[in-house]
């Protein structure tokens, strides 16, 4: 198998990086719009990044980030479920 070697660079702005505790996935026939926000503690979420890509990314990047869960937990153990917070 050939490996493809990038040379990828990445600007100070993006290398920061954004907190995101919320996705929000939608799709059209062409395209898959992924919505990463911050919801916040007194309501309502904040989008910090959209990303717009192909159905056939959209597909990669599942199967990518799943090996990468996968191996998270090989490592480090069981990644456990979130638990929906119930209303006082």
């Amino acid at each position: 198998m050939n490996e493809l070697k990038l040379d990828i660079q990445i600007d100070k702005d993006t290398a920061i990086g954004r907190y995101t505790n919320l996705a929000l996935i939608a799709h059209t026939k062409n395209e898959f719009i992924l919505d990463f926000a911050l919801l916040q503690p007194q309501g309502g979420a904040l989008v910090v990044s959209r990303i717009i890509t192909s159905p056939q990314h959209a597909k990669a990047l599942l199967r990518s980030l799943a090996e990468n869960v996968a191996r998270y937990e090989e490592t480090f153990g069981p990644i456990p479920e979130p638990v929906a917070e119930t209303q006082a």
